[in-house]
């Protein structure tokens, strides 16, 4: 019986001791693949807007109506002979509800 205890007793503080060696390697090794998953996510999110602003900047240099289309909407610029027409809404009709 007291042999059982002391083999019982070896094989508990092994185990104690192979986890107290292999778990924070262990930890270490999960935080890794985290920080790994989170950086592929990124390149793959990174990848994708690239590949739309690079469309974009092909439309740009090379479609002459998208580049009215900007030059309109963000600058402001109008063609020769254009009266340009701001528009504002009245602030006492949007408060109001319908």
């Amino acid at each position: 019986m007291l042999s059982m205890l002391r083999k019982a007793l070896w094989l508990f503080s092994l185990a104690v001791l192979l986890l107290v060696i292999f778990l924070p390697g262990y930890i270490k090794l999960q935080e890794s693949r985290a920080k790994n998953r989170k950086l592929e996510e990124n390149f793959r999110r990174l990848a994708i807007e690239n590949s739309l602003l690079q469309e974009e900047l092909q439309r740009i240099q090379n479609d002459p109506l998208y580049q009215e289309k900007i030059a309109r909407d963000k600058m402001g610029v109008v063609r020769k002979g254009e009266i340009p027409v701001k528009i504002f809404a009245d602030k006492k009709q949007e408060n109001r509800l319908w």
